[in-house]
């Protein structure tokens, strides 16, 4: 098969790494792929992977009618068989692209908490959890076109127990004593600014008393927010007990640097890749750990969760864990056997190969889809431009806590 893999960004981000991770295994089951999408720091990625990058404009409309037509272009010359988009913009303009060219099928893939409900209900989909399943085919009777689970794969070759971290220690003068809980992930309000904030804060506090220190690593819009709260934090604690390393385009040697994880999503089962006891942060106060206890409830609902208790939990959880090494190991041990029986890359690869090959397969797309795509997409614009008339909206409407307002 020839496949044009789209991601939404091509910043350091979950989703947009699993679609360039799993562009490289598919394409080493023997297809051809190339990845299109705008400058940023994972092209240099996609490159060293051997994959051939198709630059867009940063500065373009999405979805656009002029993406559609260069992805068509593209689809036409190069002969592809599936566009396959990631997250609901390039999900949108991979359903019309491939409306244009017979024999081109399309996919989308969703790793945000809630699939857009405008989403054309014949467009294939991909979703990170099982409960985002289930919720999408309880709309069974609104939405004929399959739904498939890949959970955030791994590379677990790649990122393992035993990567390099001294030359990331001496880099941010990280001296070696102090128990680090490292969190990655990117600084924005939708879903991660609470938690950290709110960890920020903890290990403050508790680094008067125990040899904690929070290496947070990544860089966003609410950067300053979190580095006013850790300059609070550190001078309590009179040490720097908070380090702010901003965005790493490898930040293995972080997470292989980790005492504990901290973290969500794809970056926590990355986490687990280095064999690090693993805390799940969510939002409204949830952290939980990893635990054979637990692990059913992430396997159903994801590596997230909402309401919980808060600070307080937290500070519970790192205590517990910064008393015992031997707990720390075994959790550790357990989390890496969890994500390489269950989340390896390979095993991703094989399922997303099967996804594109039923697509090929699948009946044509109702007609009536594209028209009513097209309005309910303009519709979401419109409200959207209406909410920021009367103040601030989320960045990402299907990553906003308040996930039942956007089904």
């Amino acid at each position: 098969m020839r496949i044009l893999v789209y991601p939404h960004a091509m910043e350091i981000g979950g989703s947009q790494l699993n679609a360039i991770e799993l562009a490289g295994a598919v394409r080493d089951l023997g297809h051809e792929v190339v990845v299109a999408g705008e400058p940023g720091p994972l092209v240099e990625r996609v490159l060293d992977a051997g994959i051939e990058h198709v630059p867009l404009d940063a500065g373009r409309r999405r979805p656009s009618p002029s993406t559609v037509r260069l992805l068509g272009r593209l689809a036409e010359e190069r002969g592809f068989d599936v566009v396959h988009g990631y997250e609901w913009p390039p999900g949108v303009e991979a359903f019309y692209t491939a409306r244009r060219r017979a024999g081109t099928a399309a996919v989308c893939t969703v790793m945000s908490m809630a699939v857009a409900p405008f989403l054309p209900p014949s467009l294939p989909l991909v979703v990170g959890t099982e409960q985002i399943r289930r919720d999408v085919l309880a709309r069974r009777g609104r939405r004929p076109g399959s739904v498939h689970l890949i959970e955030p794969p791994v590379d677990v070759r790649a990122n393992a127990p035993g990567h390099p971290t001294a030359a990331f220690r001496e880099r941010f003068g990280l001296d070696k004593g102090p128990l680090d809980v490292v969190v990655v992930c990117r600084l924005v309000a939708e879903l991660k600014l609470e938690g950290l904030l709110t960890a920020v804060d903890v290990v403050g506090d508790l680094a008067a008393g125990l040899p904690l220190r929070l290496v947070v690593v990544g860089d966003g819009p609410c950067r300053d927010q979190v580095e006013a709260r850790a300059a609070r934090a550190n001078a309590r604690a009179g040490r720097r007990t908070v380090v702010l390393t901003g965005q790493l385009d490898d930040p293995r040697p972080a997470y292989a640097a980790a005492t504990i994880a901290l973290g969500m999503g794809g970056s926590a089962l990355r986490a687990l890749a280095f064999g690090r006891p693993l805390i799940v942060q969510g939002e409204r106060g949830y952290f939980e750990p990893l635990t054979p206890g637990t692990a059913p409830t992430f396997l159903a609902q994801g590596w997230y969760g909402v309401g919980g208790g808060g600070a307080e939990r937290l500070a519970e959880i790192l205590r517990d864990l910064a008393a015992d090494e031997v707990r720390r190991k075994e959790l550790g041990e357990y989390g890496r056997r969890l994500v390489t029986e269950r989340f390896s890359l390979e095993r991703a690869a094989r399922v997303q190969e099967a996804v594109y090959r039923e697509a090929l397969s699948a009946p044509g797309r109702a007609r009536r889809d594209a028209a009513a795509t097209a309005a309910r997409v303009a519709g979401y614009k419109i409200a959207r431009k209406a909410r920021k008339l009367r103040g601030p909206v989320a960045r990402d409407d299907f990553n906003a806590v308040a996930r039942g307002e956007t089904r």
